[in-house]
């Protein structure tokens, strides 16, 4: 199993934006990403500016498809100019469960 976590950081005033846009990229992964196994969005709830998502692929293959798709560059066109900063990218193998 493949995986991809974002750390994502809204604007101040721009945070219910950027989430409806990451439930967006949820949604369309669901319906139209049969290899993408899990895509989990959250939110900090002292600082609801930070998002991070947990993303589970079946392997590096269908990442860079999701990363290259309609759904992930959506998100980036309508919310790309309300980040605070770069997204920190973190892709990796599960290691457990085996």
């Amino acid at each position: 199993m493949h995986t991809l976590t974002a750390i994502i950081r809204a604007r101040k005033g721009s945070e219910a934006t950027v989430r409806a846009e990451l439930l967006k990229v949820g949604a369309f992964a669901r319906d139209h990403e049969p290899e993408t196994i899990g895509f989990f969005v959250a939110q900090d709830p002292d600082d609801p500016c930070l998002f991070t998502t947990y993303e589970r692929f079946t392997d590096k293959a269908a990442m860079e498809r999701h990363n290259n798709g309609a759904g992930s560059q959506g998100f980036f066109a309508a919310a790309g100019d309300l980040l605070d900063g770069e997204v920190t990218v973190v892709t990796a193998s599960e290691v457990w469960p085996e």
